[in-house]
């Protein structure tokens, strides 16, 4: 019976015990477990189950060890594929890869845990909202959100993205518009890919009341991991269009879009861009394009400051559009 007892509570205390972690030493004696999710730009990021995702500073670390299998860059540009990491003395670690290597934590510019091919659902996106009144001889007061989010799934990802933009002068509404687009990739393998899209434009105030349009074409992934992303895309549209009073007329049109996130001093910093360019079939129509530059600051895992400006050109035979706007906001993140 005691021996029975014995089993059972070893049993109990082997289920108990926590999943492999990485831990980290720091030259001022303290350790921590966790899992590495990046370094970059001097700073390592662990996430820990008691205090979310901690952002450690380079200098400070001692050494480290992983069980799981990363990609180290070294300052000489050389990367290796380690199968894990081992401590070694202050100021060292060891790259498990057959053979233990080992080499000085200065040398040391980069670390990502690969992105192997995603089984299961991974989503995540952002909302930016912006509001801005300014009362001087005009009042005016601006209200602008942004949505974008991504689900990926096996070699399919969607991509949606809507906005609403309301402004008025001396409460008379001058512009409010509305639109969203769907994108759907199918990945051929590591980086080319197929997308489709429909997007939906309505403005409830400009001549262009209703804008649709269809597209497709190929794309390419440069990078998609814990740094960032970054792919083309090109495309044929057909774009119908609807004036308010006016004729409907349809064009077609090749377009290019381009879609750019970097995470900076461990995802402390987010560098974005997007947009796209298009080329009409006719000669009325030089080009048009629509473009996005910002900056975002994380407060901590959802919540975001972000500084951006936005860019409106058209080329033509009857005249130019020339549009900037710039704007800072809060948003969340998931």
């Amino acid at each position: 019976m005691r021996l029975l007892s014995l089993l059972c509570l070893s049993l109990l205390c082997c289920t108990a015990l926590p999943a492999l972690a990485d831990t980290v030493w720091l030259k001022n004696g303290d350790r921590l477990s966790g899992q590495i999710q990046l370094f970059d730009g001097g700073k390592l990021l662990l996430k820990t189950a008691y205090a979310g995702s901690v952002t450690l500073d380079w200098k400070q670390v001692a050494s480290l060890e992983s069980s799981q299998a990363l990609l180290v860059k070294l300052d000489d540009g050389e990367g290796e594929h380690a199968r894990g990491l081992r401590r070694a003395a202050d100021g060292r670690v060891e790259l498990v890869n057959g053979a233990a290597r080992s080499v000085e934590l200065a040398q040391v510019k980069q670390i990502l845990p690969p992105r192997p091919l995603v089984e299961d659902w991974v989503w995540s996106g952002s909302a930016d909202f912006a509001f801005e009144y300014e009362q001087a001889e005009k009042d005016v007061e601006e209200f602008d959100v942004d949505l974008r989010t991504k689900a990926r799934h096996g070699l399919w990802r969607h991509n949606l993205s809507a906005s609403y933009d309301r402004e008025s002068k001396d409460e008379v509404e001058v512009e409010d518009s509305v639109g969203a687009e769907y994108a759907l990739d199918r990945f051929l393998d590591e980086h080319w890919f197929w997308q489709g899209k429909f997007e939906y434009e309505r403005d409830r105030i400009g001549a262009l009341a209703i804008q649709r349009t269809l597209g497709t074409g190929p794309g390419y992934q440069f990078w998609d991991n814990e740094l960032g992303a970054f792919s083309l895309v090109s495309l044929l549209n057909r774009h119908d269009l609807d004036f308010a009073g006016a004729s409907d007329e349809h064009l077609y049109a090749l377009g290019f879009k381009w879609d750019y996130n970097r995470f900076l001093l461990g995802k402390r910093f987010e560098l974005f861009s997007h947009g796209e360019l298009g080329v009409p079939f006719i000669d009325a129509i030089d080009y048009k394009l629509e473009s996005d530059l910002g900056l975002r600051y994380k407060i901590n895992s959802w919540a975001s400051l972000h500084l951006k400006g936005e860019w409106d050109q058209l080329r033509g035979e009857q005249g130019d559009v020339d549009e900037s706007t710039y704007s800072v906001g809060f948003g969340v993140g998931w």
